[in-house]
């Protein structure tokens, strides 16, 4: 009986650990978010992204030749030098007249002969590759490529004949560089060459390739575009931002040598390869730079630099946990559960890490001093990329920074604050010389030199004048977030006035109603059947317009107020703004109308939901006007039953859509749908191609499901879908500058925790609950049970 006691004390000791250990375990599973693979990666559109912001790399993984693809964000042909303007005021004068003639067809044809770029190609592109050929032989076994969310690290391992192989792979924006190591327990040790290249342009070398030293390798080039298109016509580009790749190897044991312009590696258990790239758009002694960065690494270890890695990026990365209750299924390679998502098993420990992969994209594309995400964020491995992977502004760059404020990313604004600054200064030119106005104006689409032109073969693409006013919303709702005033005087103010001032001299007042009209006007992308039964762009006012020439005159307002700053140009703003024709308006159906008529669409599914921008990003439709409330559903209702939203970045704004209207079931119903169709094996959303907006659309739409904060108070828990019983998420943000903690059971809210840095009465809104809280301020925690009372 002793030895039965004993025994099963000892089973107990060894195989059962206290509740708390248990409950702790299951908790660490539940954050952490990794992708992994069971083999390398076939495509580009497989591999797995790194980035620090600036530099980036796309990890394959193979076993015999494995390419990391290499990108840097400032790589563009040509300059600032194709001009701010195209034609004039008295163009501009000619095609309203025929917009008021009903000669809608033949404006169309006008704006784009008198005004537009047509088609641009000038495309970001691939710093090149690095490429790593080694001599293995033998079958490859116990094969893992895999991304920690986490912690930001690349990993791959294998085996062949019992003898370990591994990498470890990241891009660290605290020390500037991509660290790769390698190591094995053969006996052989790594054998191997390294090599850099980069795609020729048109036929046309763009590098050269050398061995500064024996254990380095420089890359040495200039961007050019010899298919550079302007104007519908080839306009060849053969200079454009100069550049270095330099990367050293480093090694415990064996030998390093320069080879025919690489290195060989041979017999080294070891290995460590630091890569570094500069450019002369951020330096103009970019290769001195290099030097100087790879000197501050040798100072220090790998796993110095890993450690320093983690520590940058987890700051940022691990401020929101979120977890439906599911544990990771971590024995399940990462395209295996996407597959099983596609065919209808909902996986919610892949919706939470799809969640934290918008948020990983958006630290790893967009850090102070870089330049913003562009349409693939950071990685590209074109010469000439899909629409030139650029920054189109009628809502792809715009929504690349939807998740910032809200899921605690705030600083990571700075990119786009920063860029829009410099379309801004470009934006006056075209403004004064283009339409004869004062302020700033920016069309559709721009690039690295902040091109404030239009840009559009036909009207209903790219003749629209919204771009800048869009990208004002983002100033406005920094502060919001973060009640920074001195933000709200030195940046946003300044740039909201540009906009609100070329806004009040760009409206025309109908004679017929006196109110003030913006045209010529688009509803981006789309098109409508004119009085004449043609299929037309240009109107005499659209929703979407009107919509955010509202926002950028109220803003602008509530600013100067806040502020106490009086401008001559008020006066005209407020006056503009309270006779400014109506952005929301109802037809007779009971939907929202695009264009100031009912006009009949040629697209009832059409992808964009552009009138629908009062109710997502925007704030004019909400709850409190249910006509409208119903209006914007049923406009969503229509455009659904005729195939609309599609795939990618208009299927994440219908989620978005959908948490504004509190509607649970569609939102869950749009995520399975993005899950279905918007998604590549590495997660990248694909539209297709490849379009990175639609990944941080998703990740801000989630946010949007479970913490509303537009409306001026705190919605909790507005859109959760049945399915997503238990939960929890820590670290949201709401407007106010208020952090906010949500766990959920049974389908209910469990527990409510808010802080403030300054104190702040605040109205929470829970089912059919609303009470008004104080907030202590000084980050004091206030906790609230299921029925917002304080515990």
């Amino acid at each position: 009986m002793i030895k039965k006691l004993l025994f099963l004390v000892f089973l107990i000791g060894l195989g059962c650990s206290a509740p708390s250990d248990r409950k702790k375990e299951t908790e660490k599973d539940l954050n952490k978010h990794v992708l992994w693979y069971a083999q390398p990666a076939s495509k580009w559109m497989e591999a797995l992204p790194i980035g620090n912001g600036r530099l980036g790399a796309m990890i394959f993984g193979d076993t015999i030749n494995e390419r990391i693809q290499l990108n840097e964000d400032s790589l563009w042909p040509g300059g600032p030098d194709w001009g701010d303007s195209k034609g004039s005021p008295e163009d501009l004068d000619y095609i309203r007249q025929l917009i008021l003639n009903g000669k809608t067809s033949k404006a169309d044809n006008e704006i784009i002969e008198r005004f537009s770029n047509k088609d641009i190609v000038k495309s970001h592109q691939t710093m090149g590759d690095l490429y790593l050929d080694f001599d293995h032989t033998g079958k490859v076994k116990d094969y893992r490529r895999s991304l920690s969310l986490n912690d930001a690290l690349a990993e791959v391992s294998y085996t062949i004949d019992d003898e370990e192989y591994h990498r470890k792979i990241f891009a660290t924006a605290a020390d500037d560089a991509i660290i790769i190591q390698l190591s094995t327990t053969a006996q052989a040790g790594l054998n191997f060459n390294v090599n850099l290249d980069r795609p020729e342009d048109e036929g046309h070398k763009t590098v050269e390739v050398s061995n500064p030293g024996e254990n380095q390798i420089s890359m040495l080039g200039e961007i050019t575009q010899m298919g550079a298109v302007k104007n519908s016509k080839p306009k060849p580009l053969d200079y454009g931002v100069k550049f270095e790749t330099l990367l050293q190897a480093e090694t415990d044991s064996g030998k390093i040598y320069s080879d025919a312009s690489g290195l060989k590696i041979e017999g080294s258990k070891e290995v460590t390869l630091y890569l570094v790239a500069n450019t002369s758009f951020y330096s103009e002694d970019f290769q001195e730079k290099n030097r100087l960065t790879l000197e501050n690494l040798g100072q220090k270890t790998f796993e110095e630099l890993l450690e320093a890695h983690k520590k940058d990026y987890q700051e940022l990365f691990a401020r929101v946990d979120f977890s439906l209750g599911e544990a990771v299924k971590d024995s399940i390679p990462t395209d295996k559960r996407l597959a099983a998502f596609k065919k209808g098993k909902e996986d919610r420990g892949l919706i939470t890490d799809l969640f934290q992969y918008g948020r990983y994209l958006l630290i790893s594309s967009s850090r102070p001093g870089t330049n913003p995400a562009n349409l693939q964020g950071l990685w590209n491995q074109h010469i000439a990329a899909p629409w030139n992977a650029d920054y189109h502004l009628n809502v792809n760059l715009q929504m690349n920074y939807w998740p910032t404020e809200v899921t605690n990313l705030s600083e990571l604004h700075k990119p786009l604050f920063d860029y829009t600054k410099r379309l801004v200064k470009r934006g006056k030119n075209t403004a004064r010389e283009q339409y004869g106005l004062e302020g700033a104006v920016l069309h559709n689409a721009s690039d690295l030199w902040a091109s404030p032109s239009m840009q559009a073969r036909k009207a209903y693409w790219g003749s629209w004048v919204h771009g800048g006013g869009w990208l004002a919303h983002h100033f406005w709702q920094h502060y919001l977030f973060t009640q920074d005033k001195e933000f709200l005087k030195t940046t946003a103010y300044p740039v909201l006035k540009e906009f609100a001032t070329f806004y009040s001299g760009w409206l025309v007042k109908d004679e017929n109603t006196g109110k003030y009209v913006s045209f010529p006007e688009t509803s981006p992308e789309n098109s409508y059947i004119n009085e004449e039964g043609e299929r037309v762009a240009l109107s005499h006012g659209s929703a979407m317009g009107h919509q955010i020439i509202a926002e950028v005159f109220d803003n602008t307002l509530k600013a100067a107020e806040i502020l106490n700053i009086e401008d001559g140009i008020l006066k005209e703003i407020e006056n503009k703004r309270n006779n400014l024709t109506p952005g929301v308006k109802l037809g007779a159906d009971g939907r929202i109308l695009e264009w100031t008529k009912a006009y009949e669409e040629p697209e009832k599914g059409h992808r964009h939901l552009s009138h629908l921008y009062a109710l997502h990003p925007g704030s004019e439709i909400t709850e409190a006007d249910s006509s409208l409330f119903e209006g914007a559903q049923k406009s969503i209702n229509y455009r659904l039953e005729h195939g609309g939203a599609g795939t990618g970045w208009s299927r994440a704004w219908m989620i978005n859509f959908n948490a504004r209207l509190l509607d649970a079931k569609a939102a869950k119903e749009n995520i399975h749908k993005f899950f279905e169709i918007s998604l590549a094996d590495n997660l990248f959303d694909l539209h297709p191609p490849f379009q990175i907006d639609g990944n941080f659309g998703y990740t801000a739409g989630i946010a949007e499901m479970l913490l509303q904060s537009h409306e001026g108070f705190l919605r909790i828990l507005p859109a959760l879908p049945d399915t997503w019983k238990k939960g929890g998420i820590k670290g949201l943000k709401a407007r106010g500058n208020i952090s906010v903690d949500i766990s959920w059971e049974l389908g209910r809210l469990k527990q409510l925790t808010l802080k403030a840095n300054k104190k702040q009465q605040v109205k929470l809104k829970y089912e059919k609950k609303e009470i008004l809280i104080e907030l202590p301020g000084d980050n004091q925690e206030v906790i609230l049970d299921a029925e917002l009372n304080r515990t």
